[in-house]
């Protein structure tokens, strides 16, 4: 999976913007703290679900259930918005 091409994201001040641009059918904002950030950066290649856990547990000091728990609630919610190529 990985984000749509026509998803943009942008960084300011602390904070990544997604944005929906041409053709997109979302037409919103989507704010992401730096950890929702780091996963949808993982998305701007093709990856996996387990691979970006992985990613995430060798920067995050945190259990892998709160962290899978984090990633999926992350991809739900770029799914709901129509934002991943699956």
């Amino acid at each position: 999976m990985k984000l749509k091409s026509n998803y943009v994201t942008q960084d300011v001040d602390g904070a990544q913007f997604l944005v929906g641009v041409g053709s997109a059918s979302f037409n919103g904002i989507i704010r992401s703290n730096r950890t929702a950030a780091f996963i949808v950066d993982c998305l701007h290649k093709d990856t996996t679900e387990e691979a970006i856990v992985d990613a995430m547990l060798k920067e995050y000091d945190a259990p892998r259930e709160v962290i899978a728990r984090d990633v999926k609630k992350v991809l739900e919610t770029l799914r709901s918005v129509s934002a991943l190529e699956e």
